[in-house]
């Protein structure tokens, strides 16, 4: 009954925490003229990044885990979205999921709806570093409804992933995957088709 008392405590403490987040969390989205849907929920403080003139845009009921504890695979940095030129857009669909997940956009980075984002995950469609030479042109990343990226998952520039897909684990993904597929490795490949009847539904778990 002791380890019951306490655990509930800890949860009511827990809820206070979510209500603070969420009040801090859309004050600064909107001082760093962030647009955000409604019902989003935050678990630490998310990260924002915007360029005069460049646009972030988060659909409604997305969950953002950035604390240490929000997630209990780890996560080692908060959510950040950051727009890296002027020309960059971040365009976030409904009911999508972030653990500790690096989004940043120099052109254009759009996810679908019900999108989840494992932890640690990066999604960018630029090689940042421009003033080398090795660098090439930024290319945008469309990642439509339904996508599951798996743990420490990195999305680079010029990809798109079609619906339904989940990619797995620790995979660098530098090329189109398409929709209804498992794709995993480095660099990402696809290990089998799915059954679109059978594929994910609704995010509700990151």
């Amino acid at each position: 009954m002791i380890e019951i008392f306490f655990y509930d405590i800890h949860r009511a403490f827990l809820k206070m925490k979510q209500v603070y987040y969420k009040m801090v969390n859309y004050f600064l989205a909107q001082i760093h003229f962030v647009m955000i849907g409604k019902n989003c929920q935050f678990y630490g403080i998310t990260l924002w990044n915007k360029l005069p003139q460049s646009e972030i845009i988060i659909g409604d009921k997305c969950i953002f885990n950035s604390s240490h504890s929000s997630n209990r695979i780890g996560v080692y940095t908060p959510c950040m979205f950051s727009t890296l030129t002027a020309n960059g857009k971040i365009e976030i669909g409904n009911n999508c999921g972030f653990s500790g997940t690096v989004v940043a956009s120099a052109l254009r980075i759009k996810l679908g709806n019900n999108v989840r984002c494992g932890a640690n995950t990066l999604i960018t469609d630029s090689d940042w570093h421009w003033d080398d030479y090795r660098a090439g042109e930024n290319a945008p990343v469309i990642i439509d409804d339904n996508v599951w990226l798996g743990y420490g998952v990195k999305i680079l520039k010029g990809v798109h992933i079609g619906k339904n897909s989940l990619i797995g684990a620790g995979s660098i993904v530098t090329k189109d995957i398409p929709a209804n597929v498992i794709a995993a490795g480095i660099p990402c490949r696809i290990i089998r088709t799915m059954d679109e009847n059978n594929c994910l539904g609704k995010a509700d778990g990151y």
